[in-house]
Protein backbone atom coordinates (compact mmCIF):
# COMPACT_ATOMS: atom_id res chain seq x y z
CA UNK A 1 0.00 0.00 0.00
CA UNK A 2 2.87 2.87 1.05
CA UNK A 3 4.59 2.44 -2.40
CA UNK A 4 1.60 3.01 -4.08
CA UNK A 5 1.40 5.86 -7.31
CA UNK A 6 -1.36 7.91 -6.34
CA UNK A 7 -3.08 11.52 -6.68
CA UNK A 8 -2.35 13.19 -3.63
CA UNK A 9 -5.91 15.99 -3.32
CA UNK A 10 -9.05 15.77 -4.72
CA UNK A 11 -9.30 19.34 -5.96
CA UNK A 12 -7.82 18.40 -9.46
CA UNK A 13 -6.99 22.17 -10.16
CA UNK A 14 -5.47 22.86 -6.32
CA UNK A 15 -1.61 23.07 -6.88
CA UNK A 16 -1.61 24.29 -10.56
CA UNK A 17 -1.72 27.94 -9.27
CA UNK A 18 0.70 29.89 -7.88
CA UNK A 19 -0.23 29.72 -4.13
CA UNK A 20 -0.37 33.80 -3.87
CA UNK A 21 -1.83 34.39 -7.25
CA UNK A 22 2.12 36.02 -8.64
CA UNK A 23 3.38 34.66 -11.98
CA UNK A 24 6.91 34.92 -10.36
CA UNK A 25 8.93 35.67 -7.20
CA UNK A 26 12.05 37.39 -8.35
CA UNK A 27 13.48 39.73 -5.25
CA UNK A 28 14.12 38.71 -1.87
CA UNK A 29 11.28 41.18 -0.68
CA UNK A 30 8.48 39.15 -2.54
CA UNK A 31 10.50 36.04 -1.77
CA UNK A 32 9.95 37.11 2.23
CA UNK A 33 6.00 38.52 1.57
CA UNK A 34 5.07 35.25 -0.04
CA UNK A 35 6.25 33.51 3.15
CA UNK A 36 3.32 35.21 5.33
CA UNK A 37 1.18 32.65 3.26
CA UNK A 38 3.51 29.02 4.59
CA UNK A 39 1.14 28.47 7.77
CA UNK A 40 -2.10 26.90 7.82
CA UNK A 41 -4.51 27.93 8.91
CA UNK A 42 -6.10 24.81 9.52
CA UNK A 43 -6.79 24.13 13.47
CA UNK A 44 -6.32 20.13 14.49
CA UNK A 45 -7.24 20.43 18.17
CA UNK A 46 -10.95 19.67 17.73
CA UNK A 47 -10.31 16.01 16.29
CA UNK A 48 -7.52 15.86 18.58
CA UNK A 49 -9.42 16.83 21.39
CA UNK A 50 -12.87 14.95 20.77
CA UNK A 51 -10.67 11.95 20.18
CA UNK A 52 -8.44 12.11 23.43
CA UNK A 53 -9.83 11.94 27.36
CA UNK A 54 -9.91 15.57 27.74
CA UNK A 55 -13.36 15.32 26.17
CA UNK A 56 -16.64 13.62 27.11
CA UNK A 57 -19.81 12.87 25.93
CA UNK A 58 -22.58 14.43 28.44
CA UNK A 59 -25.19 12.30 26.66
CA UNK A 60 -23.57 9.51 27.88
CA UNK A 61 -24.52 8.46 32.10
CA UNK A 62 -22.07 9.50 34.44
CA UNK A 63 -21.18 7.16 37.63
CA UNK A 64 -24.60 8.57 38.83
CA UNK A 65 -26.60 7.62 35.74
CA UNK A 66 -26.80 11.10 34.94
CA UNK A 67 -26.75 12.23 31.71
CA UNK A 68 -27.91 15.41 29.38
CA UNK A 69 -30.14 15.18 26.03
CA UNK A 70 -27.31 17.79 24.20
CA UNK A 71 -27.27 17.95 20.41
CA UNK A 72 -23.74 18.71 18.98
CA UNK A 73 -22.75 22.17 17.70
CA UNK A 74 -25.23 22.67 14.04
CA UNK A 75 -22.09 23.81 12.51
CA UNK A 76 -19.90 19.91 12.72
CA UNK A 77 -22.51 17.54 13.80
CA UNK A 78 -22.03 14.62 12.77
CA UNK A 79 -18.25 14.97 12.36
CA UNK A 80 -17.77 15.29 16.16
CA UNK A 81 -19.73 11.74 16.71
CA UNK A 82 -17.14 10.33 14.26
CA UNK A 83 -14.27 12.05 15.74
CA UNK A 84 -15.29 11.10 19.39
CA UNK A 85 -16.24 7.25 18.59
CA UNK A 86 -13.12 7.38 16.73
CA UNK A 87 -14.78 6.48 13.27
CA UNK A 88 -13.69 7.52 9.95
CA UNK A 89 -14.58 11.37 9.95
CA UNK A 90 -16.57 11.85 6.62
CA UNK A 91 -19.31 14.44 7.52
CA UNK A 92 -17.52 17.28 6.60
CA UNK A 93 -15.02 19.23 4.85
CA UNK A 94 -15.57 22.30 6.74
CA UNK A 95 -13.20 24.31 9.53
CA UNK A 96 -11.80 21.70 11.81
CA UNK A 97 -12.45 18.69 9.58
CA UNK A 98 -9.26 16.42 8.32
CA UNK A 99 -10.01 17.79 5.08
CA UNK A 100 -9.46 21.41 6.27
CA UNK A 101 -6.47 20.19 7.91
CA UNK A 102 -4.97 18.76 5.46
CA UNK A 103 -5.60 20.76 2.59
CA UNK A 104 -3.97 23.51 4.24
CA UNK A 105 -1.47 21.98 5.75
CA UNK A 106 -0.26 20.90 2.20
CA UNK A 107 -1.10 24.33 0.79
CA UNK A 108 1.25 25.78 2.85
CA UNK A 109 3.80 23.19 1.74
CA UNK A 110 3.49 24.29 -1.50
CA UNK A 111 4.41 28.01 -0.74
CA UNK A 112 7.71 26.86 1.16
CA UNK A 113 8.29 24.93 -2.17
CA UNK A 114 7.14 27.79 -4.34
CA UNK A 115 9.50 30.09 -2.08
CA UNK A 116 12.37 27.65 -2.32
CA UNK A 117 12.10 27.84 -6.00
CA UNK A 118 12.41 31.42 -6.17
CA UNK A 119 15.84 31.39 -2.99
CA UNK A 120 16.95 28.22 -6.01
CA UNK A 121 17.61 30.73 -8.37
CA UNK A 122 18.28 33.73 -6.71
CA UNK A 123 21.31 31.98 -5.11
CA UNK A 124 22.78 31.18 -9.10
CA UNK A 125 22.42 34.68 -9.08
CA UNK A 126 25.10 35.18 -6.48
CA UNK A 127 22.00 37.00 -3.95
CA UNK A 128 22.03 33.62 -1.62
CA UNK A 129 23.21 35.89 1.21
CA UNK A 130 20.32 38.02 0.61
CA UNK A 131 18.00 35.19 0.71
CA UNK A 132 19.51 32.58 3.55
CA UNK A 133 16.37 33.42 6.18
CA UNK A 134 13.53 33.14 3.75
CA UNK A 135 15.19 30.07 2.95
CA UNK A 136 15.44 28.49 6.59
CA UNK A 137 12.21 29.80 7.37
CA UNK A 138 10.78 27.97 4.44
CA UNK A 139 12.61 24.90 4.83
CA UNK A 140 11.43 24.76 8.85
CA UNK A 141 7.85 25.63 7.81
CA UNK A 142 7.66 22.57 5.30
CA UNK A 143 9.06 20.08 8.16
CA UNK A 144 6.74 21.47 10.52
CA UNK A 145 3.43 20.70 8.23
CA UNK A 146 4.88 17.45 7.01
CA UNK A 147 5.49 16.75 10.58
CA UNK A 148 1.63 17.44 11.62
CA UNK A 149 0.47 15.40 8.82
CA UNK A 150 2.38 12.64 9.62
CA UNK A 151 1.23 12.73 13.72
CA UNK A 152 -2.24 12.60 12.46
CA UNK A 153 -2.59 10.58 9.66
CA UNK A 154 0.12 7.96 10.00
CA UNK A 155 0.78 5.79 13.17
CA UNK A 156 3.30 6.68 16.01
CA UNK A 157 6.52 6.85 14.89
CA UNK A 158 7.98 3.47 16.10
CA UNK A 159 11.76 4.05 14.97
CA UNK A 160 13.89 4.10 11.89
CA UNK A 161 13.20 0.34 11.48
CA UNK A 162 9.36 -0.49 12.15
CA UNK A 163 8.70 3.44 10.88
CA UNK A 164 9.39 1.32 7.18
CA UNK A 165 6.60 -0.39 7.64
CA UNK A 166 4.06 2.16 8.22
CA UNK A 167 2.27 3.99 5.48
CA UNK A 168 3.29 7.28 5.57
CA UNK A 169 2.47 10.82 3.96
CA UNK A 170 3.88 12.40 0.50
CA UNK A 171 6.90 14.70 0.90
CA UNK A 172 6.43 17.73 -1.14
CA UNK A 173 9.86 18.84 -2.04
CA UNK A 174 8.85 20.38 -5.66
CA UNK A 175 6.22 22.47 -7.43
CA UNK A 176 3.55 21.25 -9.56
CA UNK A 177 3.01 22.04 -12.68
CA UNK A 178 0.48 18.96 -13.99
CA UNK A 179 -3.33 18.84 -13.59
CA UNK A 180 -3.66 15.66 -11.91
CA UNK A 181 0.03 15.06 -9.94
CA UNK A 182 0.51 11.38 -8.94
CA UNK A 183 2.19 10.87 -5.71
CA UNK A 184 4.11 8.07 -3.71
CA UNK A 185 2.92 7.80 -0.20
CA UNK A 186 6.65 6.14 0.74
CA UNK A 187 6.56 5.29 4.63
CA UNK A 188 6.77 6.96 8.14
CA UNK A 189 10.39 6.27 8.21
CA UNK A 190 11.38 8.16 5.22
CA UNK A 191 9.07 10.99 6.49
CA UNK A 192 10.98 11.70 9.46
CA UNK A 193 14.26 11.55 7.94
CA UNK A 194 13.15 14.16 5.29
CA UNK A 195 11.43 16.28 8.33
CA UNK A 196 15.27 15.87 9.71
CA UNK A 197 17.19 16.85 7.04
CA UNK A 198 15.34 20.25 6.16
CA UNK A 199 15.03 20.95 9.80
CA UNK A 200 18.82 20.54 9.94
CA UNK A 201 18.92 22.38 7.05
CA UNK A 202 16.97 25.57 7.74
CA UNK A 203 17.72 25.38 11.52
CA UNK A 204 20.93 27.58 10.91
CA UNK A 205 19.54 30.07 8.50
CA UNK A 206 16.23 31.25 10.27
CA UNK A 207 16.43 34.85 10.90
CA UNK A 208 14.40 37.21 13.84
CA UNK A 209 14.80 40.46 11.16
CA UNK A 210 12.60 39.17 8.28
CA UNK A 211 9.54 40.29 9.79
CA UNK A 212 9.66 42.70 12.64
CA UNK A 213 5.77 43.62 12.22
CA UNK A 214 4.97 40.03 13.15
CA UNK A 215 7.91 37.97 13.97
CA UNK A 216 5.64 35.59 16.71
CA UNK A 217 3.57 34.82 13.54
CA UNK A 218 6.73 33.31 11.79
CA UNK A 219 9.81 30.17 12.55
CA UNK A 220 12.26 32.76 14.06
CA UNK A 221 15.60 31.10 15.63
CA UNK A 222 13.35 30.29 19.44
CA UNK A 223 10.67 28.82 18.16
CA UNK A 224 12.51 26.97 15.09
CA UNK A 225 14.49 25.35 17.69
CA UNK A 226 11.39 24.87 20.22
CA UNK A 227 10.04 23.15 16.68
CA UNK A 228 13.34 20.75 17.17
CA UNK A 229 13.01 20.21 20.55
CA UNK A 230 9.45 18.71 19.96
CA UNK A 231 10.37 17.09 16.77
CA UNK A 232 13.35 14.83 18.41
CA UNK A 233 11.00 14.21 21.36
CA UNK A 234 8.91 12.32 18.94
CA UNK A 235 11.84 10.57 17.50
CA UNK A 236 13.05 9.59 20.67
CA UNK A 237 16.22 11.01 20.67
CA UNK A 238 16.91 12.75 23.86
CA UNK A 239 20.25 14.62 23.26
CA UNK A 240 18.92 16.52 20.62
CA UNK A 241 15.81 17.27 21.89
CA UNK A 242 17.73 18.69 24.89
CA UNK A 243 19.96 20.60 23.31
CA UNK A 244 17.32 22.34 21.08
CA UNK A 245 15.01 23.42 23.55
CA UNK A 246 18.04 24.40 25.78
CA UNK A 247 18.91 26.51 22.25
CA UNK A 248 15.07 27.59 22.53
CA UNK A 249 15.30 28.63 26.49
CA UNK A 250 18.29 31.06 26.38
CA UNK A 251 21.28 28.54 26.83
CA UNK A 252 21.69 25.33 29.30
CA UNK A 253 22.17 27.63 31.93
CA UNK A 254 19.59 30.18 31.14
CA UNK A 255 16.31 31.38 33.76
CA UNK A 256 13.38 30.75 31.14
CA UNK A 257 11.52 33.76 30.49
CA UNK A 258 7.92 32.13 30.97
CA UNK A 259 4.96 33.68 29.94
CA UNK A 260 3.66 36.61 32.10
CA UNK A 261 -0.24 35.71 31.53
CA UNK A 262 -0.41 33.46 35.09
CA UNK A 263 1.28 36.17 36.69
CA UNK A 264 -1.34 38.66 36.02
CA UNK A 265 -5.13 39.29 36.47
CA UNK A 266 -8.10 40.45 34.16
CA UNK A 267 -10.98 42.02 34.28
CA UNK A 268 -12.54 40.95 31.12
CA UNK A 269 -12.84 37.22 29.13
CA UNK A 270 -11.52 39.37 26.45
CA UNK A 271 -8.20 41.02 28.33
CA UNK A 272 -7.71 37.51 29.39
CA UNK A 273 -7.88 36.18 25.72
CA UNK A 274 -5.38 38.83 24.34
CA UNK A 275 -3.18 38.33 27.17
CA UNK A 276 -3.34 34.54 26.39
CA UNK A 277 -1.77 35.17 22.37
CA UNK A 278 0.20 38.68 22.93
CA UNK A 279 2.63 38.58 21.10
CA UNK A 280 4.73 40.79 23.36
CA UNK A 281 4.78 38.12 25.95
CA UNK A 282 8.57 36.76 26.09
CA UNK A 283 6.68 33.81 26.71
CA UNK A 284 4.77 32.95 23.41
CA UNK A 285 7.55 31.66 21.07
CA UNK A 286 5.33 31.14 17.82
CA UNK A 287 1.14 32.51 17.59
CA UNK A 288 -0.60 30.64 14.36
CA UNK A 289 -3.93 31.91 13.00
CA UNK A 290 -6.58 29.50 12.39
CA UNK A 291 -9.94 29.10 11.36
CA UNK A 292 -11.65 26.81 13.79
CA UNK A 293 -15.13 26.63 15.64
CA UNK A 294 -13.35 24.68 18.51
CA UNK A 295 -14.88 26.18 21.16
CA UNK A 296 -17.95 25.49 20.23
CA UNK A 297 -17.94 21.88 18.97
CA UNK A 298 -16.15 21.21 22.85
CA UNK A 299 -18.76 22.98 25.07
CA UNK A 300 -21.89 20.78 24.55
CA UNK A 301 -22.75 17.33 23.81
CA UNK A 302 -19.15 16.89 23.71
CA UNK A 303 -17.18 19.07 26.33
CA UNK A 304 -14.18 19.39 29.25
CA UNK A 305 -16.36 17.48 31.86
CA UNK A 306 -16.63 15.18 35.00
CA UNK A 307 -13.61 12.76 34.40
CA UNK A 308 -11.56 14.78 31.87
CA UNK A 309 -11.83 17.94 33.90
CA UNK A 310 -10.94 15.61 37.16
CA UNK A 311 -7.72 14.64 35.32
CA UNK A 312 -6.86 18.54 34.23
CA UNK A 313 -8.48 21.59 34.96
CA UNK A 314 -9.68 20.80 38.22
CA UNK A 315 -6.92 18.16 39.04
CA UNK A 316 -5.02 18.15 42.29
CA UNK A 317 -1.16 18.18 41.76
CA UNK A 318 1.94 17.47 43.62
CA UNK A 319 1.98 21.03 45.09
CA UNK A 320 -1.79 21.56 45.56
CA UNK A 321 -3.30 18.66 46.39
CA UNK A 322 -5.31 21.00 49.31
CA UNK A 323 -7.14 22.53 46.57
CA UNK A 324 -10.08 21.28 43.56
CA UNK A 325 -8.06 22.91 41.04
CA UNK A 326 -5.12 24.52 40.76
CA UNK A 327 -5.50 28.26 42.08
CA UNK A 328 -4.13 29.40 38.84
CA UNK A 329 -7.02 28.57 37.08
CA UNK A 330 -9.44 31.02 39.17
CA UNK A 331 -10.94 33.26 36.97
CA UNK A 332 -10.02 31.78 34.19
CA UNK A 333 -12.40 28.80 33.92
CA UNK A 334 -15.66 29.64 32.52
CA UNK A 335 -19.05 27.54 31.81
CA UNK A 336 -21.82 27.70 28.88
CA UNK A 337 -25.48 27.21 29.80
CA UNK A 338 -25.57 24.86 33.24
CA UNK A 339 -21.90 24.58 34.97
CA UNK A 340 -22.62 20.77 35.22
CA UNK A 341 -21.98 20.44 31.03
CA UNK A 342 -18.62 21.00 31.44
CA UNK A 343 -15.57 23.87 32.00
CA UNK A 344 -13.98 25.97 29.38
CA UNK A 345 -10.70 26.92 29.49
CA UNK A 346 -11.21 31.06 29.05
CA UNK A 347 -8.24 32.06 27.57
CA UNK A 348 -9.20 29.79 24.21
CA UNK A 349 -11.78 31.75 23.49
CA UNK A 350 -12.67 32.38 19.69
CA UNK A 351 -11.81 35.89 17.63
CA UNK A 352 -15.03 36.34 15.30
CA UNK A 353 -14.53 38.11 11.89
CA UNK A 354 -17.64 39.93 10.67
CA UNK A 355 -18.15 40.09 7.07
CA UNK A 356 -21.69 41.66 7.67
CA UNK A 357 -22.47 43.38 10.85
CA UNK A 358 -25.90 44.23 10.03
CA UNK A 359 -26.81 40.62 9.82
CA UNK A 360 -24.26 39.64 12.67
CA UNK A 361 -22.94 36.72 10.42
CA UNK A 362 -18.89 36.36 9.85
CA UNK A 363 -16.07 33.86 10.65
CA UNK A 364 -14.64 32.84 13.66
CA UNK A 365 -10.82 32.14 13.80
CA UNK A 366 -8.69 30.87 16.93
CA UNK A 367 -5.18 31.70 17.19
CA UNK A 368 -2.94 28.81 18.34
CA UNK A 369 0.11 29.65 21.02
CA UNK A 370 2.13 27.01 18.70
CA UNK A 371 5.02 26.93 20.91
CA UNK A 372 5.75 28.32 23.80
CA UNK A 373 8.62 28.32 27.07
CA UNK A 374 6.40 26.13 29.34
CA UNK A 375 6.12 23.63 26.45
CA UNK A 376 9.77 23.59 25.51
CA UNK A 377 10.58 23.80 29.30
CA UNK A 378 8.11 20.73 29.96
CA UNK A 379 10.06 18.56 26.79
CA UNK A 380 13.43 19.26 28.22
CA UNK A 381 12.09 18.02 31.19
CA UNK A 382 10.96 15.17 29.76
CA UNK A 383 14.22 14.69 27.22
CA UNK A 384 16.35 14.74 30.61
CA UNK A 385 14.23 12.36 32.29
CA UNK A 386 15.11 9.95 29.95
CA UNK A 387 18.82 10.70 29.87
CA UNK A 388 18.85 9.99 33.48
CA UNK A 389 19.37 13.47 34.34
CA UNK A 390 17.08 13.71 36.76
CA UNK A 391 18.13 16.93 39.12
CA UNK A 392 17.83 18.84 35.82
CA UNK A 393 14.48 17.82 34.98
CA UNK A 394 13.30 18.05 38.37
CA UNK A 395 14.70 21.71 37.59
CA UNK A 396 13.04 22.23 34.94
CA UNK A 397 9.52 20.38 35.97
CA UNK A 398 10.00 23.16 39.51
CA UNK A 399 10.33 26.06 37.28
CA UNK A 400 7.57 25.33 35.47
CA UNK A 401 5.56 25.10 39.01
CA UNK A 402 6.52 27.87 40.65
CA UNK A 403 6.00 30.07 37.32
CA UNK A 404 1.84 28.63 37.88
CA UNK A 405 2.33 30.33 41.65
CA UNK A 406 3.40 33.22 41.20
CA UNK A 407 1.70 36.27 41.72
CA UNK A 408 -1.40 34.46 43.28
CA UNK A 409 -3.29 35.89 46.13
CA UNK A 410 -1.37 35.42 49.26
CA UNK A 411 -3.52 32.90 51.11
CA UNK A 412 -2.65 30.66 47.84
CA UNK A 413 0.20 28.55 48.87
CA UNK A 414 1.98 26.02 47.92
CA UNK A 415 1.72 23.00 50.03
CA UNK A 416 5.47 21.60 49.21
CA UNK A 417 8.29 22.91 47.25
CA UNK A 418 8.22 20.35 43.94
CA UNK A 419 11.08 18.17 44.54
CA UNK A 420 11.84 14.33 43.39
CA UNK A 421 10.28 13.17 46.75
CA UNK A 422 6.94 15.10 46.69
CA UNK A 423 6.53 13.83 42.94
CA UNK A 424 7.58 10.43 44.10
CA UNK A 425 5.01 10.59 46.77
CA UNK A 426 1.99 12.07 44.74
CA UNK A 427 2.44 9.95 41.80
CA UNK A 428 2.82 6.87 43.69
CA UNK A 429 -0.02 6.91 45.98
CA UNK A 430 -1.95 9.08 43.20
CA UNK A 431 -5.06 6.40 43.24
CA UNK A 432 -5.47 5.76 47.16
CA UNK A 433 -4.87 9.50 48.41
CA UNK A 434 -6.69 11.68 45.23
CA UNK A 435 -8.30 9.37 42.78
CA UNK A 436 -6.05 10.28 40.52
CA UNK A 437 -5.65 6.86 38.52
CA UNK A 438 -9.73 6.62 38.35
CA UNK A 439 -10.23 10.13 37.17
CA UNK A 440 -7.15 9.79 34.68
CA UNK A 441 -4.58 11.91 35.78
CA UNK A 442 -2.22 8.60 35.90
CA UNK A 443 -2.45 6.06 33.30
CA UNK A 444 -0.02 3.10 32.23
CA UNK A 445 2.37 4.33 29.94
CA UNK A 446 4.02 1.70 27.39
CA UNK A 447 5.92 4.17 25.17
CA UNK A 448 8.69 1.29 24.40
CA UNK A 449 5.96 -0.68 23.09
CA UNK A 450 5.30 2.15 20.80
CA UNK A 451 8.68 3.11 19.59
CA UNK A 452 12.30 1.98 20.86
CA UNK A 453 14.46 4.76 22.22
CA UNK A 454 17.47 6.01 19.87
CA UNK A 455 19.51 4.87 22.50
CA UNK A 456 18.84 1.87 24.39
CA UNK A 457 20.43 3.02 27.49
CA UNK A 458 17.48 5.50 27.95
CA UNK A 459 14.90 3.05 28.04
CA UNK A 460 11.57 3.68 29.86
CA UNK A 461 11.69 2.12 33.20
CA UNK A 462 9.81 1.70 36.93
CA UNK A 463 12.26 4.27 38.30
CA UNK A 464 11.46 7.18 36.47
CA UNK A 465 7.76 6.36 35.59
CA UNK A 466 6.76 8.93 38.74
CA UNK A 467 8.61 11.29 36.53
CA UNK A 468 7.08 10.67 33.89
CA UNK A 469 3.77 10.76 34.88
CA UNK A 470 4.25 14.43 36.44
CA UNK A 471 5.54 15.28 33.10
CA UNK A 472 2.78 14.60 31.36
CA UNK A 473 0.43 15.71 33.59
CA UNK A 474 1.79 19.19 33.30
CA UNK A 475 1.93 19.03 29.46
CA UNK A 476 -1.57 18.21 29.68
CA UNK A 477 -2.50 21.19 31.84
CA UNK A 478 -0.17 23.40 30.15
CA UNK A 479 -1.74 22.39 26.55
CA UNK A 480 -5.36 22.08 26.96
CA UNK A 481 -7.43 22.81 24.00
CA UNK A 482 -4.20 22.27 22.16
CA UNK A 483 -4.97 19.02 20.41
CA UNK A 484 -1.36 17.91 22.32
CA UNK A 485 -2.67 15.35 24.36
CA UNK A 486 -3.60 13.48 21.77
CA UNK A 487 -0.17 12.92 20.48
CA UNK A 488 0.80 12.25 24.18
CA UNK A 489 -1.80 9.31 24.16
CA UNK A 490 -0.54 7.92 20.86
CA UNK A 491 3.50 7.61 21.66
CA UNK A 492 3.18 6.99 24.93
CA UNK A 493 0.81 3.80 24.17
CA UNK A 494 -1.78 5.47 26.54
CA UNK A 495 -5.22 3.41 26.37
CA UNK A 496 -8.12 5.15 27.06
CA UNK A 497 -11.95 4.60 26.99
CA UNK A 498 -15.47 6.55 25.25
CA UNK A 499 -18.19 6.34 26.84
CA UNK A 500 -20.94 6.98 23.94
CA UNK A 501 -24.36 7.72 24.83
CA UNK A 502 -26.56 5.60 26.67
CA UNK A 503 -24.66 2.62 26.57
CA UNK A 504 -22.14 2.11 23.93
CA UNK A 505 -18.09 2.00 25.40
CA UNK A 506 -15.02 2.17 23.05
CA UNK A 507 -11.64 1.23 24.28
CA UNK A 508 -8.71 2.63 22.36
CA UNK A 509 -6.18 -0.48 23.23
CA UNK A 510 -2.26 -0.17 22.31
CA UNK A 511 -1.68 -0.82 18.94
CA UNK A 512 -5.03 0.25 17.81
CA UNK A 513 -5.26 1.60 14.15
CA UNK A 514 -7.53 4.35 15.12
CA UNK A 515 -4.86 6.48 16.57
CA UNK A 516 -4.50 7.36 13.23
CA UNK A 517 -7.03 9.88 11.44
CA UNK A 518 -8.27 8.44 8.23
CA UNK A 519 -7.49 10.42 4.67
CA UNK A 520 -9.75 12.74 3.99
CA UNK A 521 -12.62 11.52 1.95
CA UNK A 522 -11.81 13.96 -1.06
CA UNK A 523 -8.59 12.62 -1.15
CA UNK A 524 -9.27 9.17 -0.72
CA UNK A 525 -12.04 9.66 -3.66
CA UNK A 526 -8.73 10.68 -5.81
CA UNK A 527 -7.75 7.06 -5.39
CA UNK A 528 -4.92 8.03 -2.62
CA UNK A 529 -4.94 4.60 -0.63
CA UNK A 530 -6.99 4.98 2.88
CA UNK A 531 -5.55 3.76 6.59
CA UNK A 532 -6.47 0.36 7.92
CA UNK A 533 -8.77 1.87 11.13
CA UNK A 534 -10.83 -1.11 11.67
CA UNK A 535 -9.07 -2.87 14.33
CA UNK A 536 -12.05 -5.73 14.95
CA UNK A 537 -13.76 -5.22 11.21
CA UNK A 538 -17.04 -3.46 10.47
CA UNK A 539 -17.99 0.10 8.97
CA UNK A 540 -18.10 3.15 10.91
CA UNK A 541 -18.97 6.53 10.44
CA UNK A 542 -21.58 8.36 7.73
CA UNK A 543 -21.31 9.42 4.21
CA UNK A 544 -23.02 12.88 4.53
CA UNK A 545 -20.84 15.99 3.62
CA UNK A 546 -21.68 19.53 4.72
CA UNK A 547 -19.98 22.97 3.94
CA UNK A 548 -18.17 25.57 5.60
CA UNK A 549 -21.36 28.28 6.21
CA UNK A 550 -21.69 31.55 8.01
CA UNK A 551 -22.10 31.73 11.79
CA UNK A 552 -23.09 33.86 14.04
CA UNK A 553 -20.94 34.99 17.09
CA UNK A 554 -21.42 33.76 20.86
CA UNK A 555 -21.02 35.11 24.10
CA UNK A 556 -19.61 32.72 27.15
CA UNK A 557 -21.15 33.02 30.38
CA UNK A 558 -18.50 33.07 33.02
Amino acid sequence: MAGMVVALIGCDDFLDHTPDNRVTISTPTQVTQLLVNAYSDGNHATICELSSDNIVDNTSPDENGVRYNLAGYENFTPADDEAFAWEDIKSGIQQDSPSHVWSNAYHAIAVCNYALQAIEKLETEGRGDEVAGQKGEALVSRAYHHFLLANLFCLPYAGPDASKTIPGIPYMTGIETEVKPQYDRGNLADVYDKIEKDLLAGLPLVADNLHPQASKYHFMRRSANAFAARFFLFARKYDLAEKYASVALGGDNAEPSLRTFWRSTYSTSESLTNAWVSDGDPGVLMLIPTSSIYYRVCAGKYAHNREAKNATTHSPGPTWTGYNFHPCMQNKLYYRGQSEYGSIFGPMMEFFEYTDKIAGIGFVHHIRPEFTAEEVLLTRAEARIYMRKINEAVSDLRYWDRNRWTNLPVNDKPSADLTLEVINNFYTDADQAYGLVKNGIVSPIHIDEVCPPANAAWAFGSDIENLVQCVLHFRRLERIDMGDRWFDIRRNGIVITHKIGRSRVETLALGDPRRAFQIPADVLSAGFPSNDRLPSGGEAGSAILSSESYIKPLTPRP
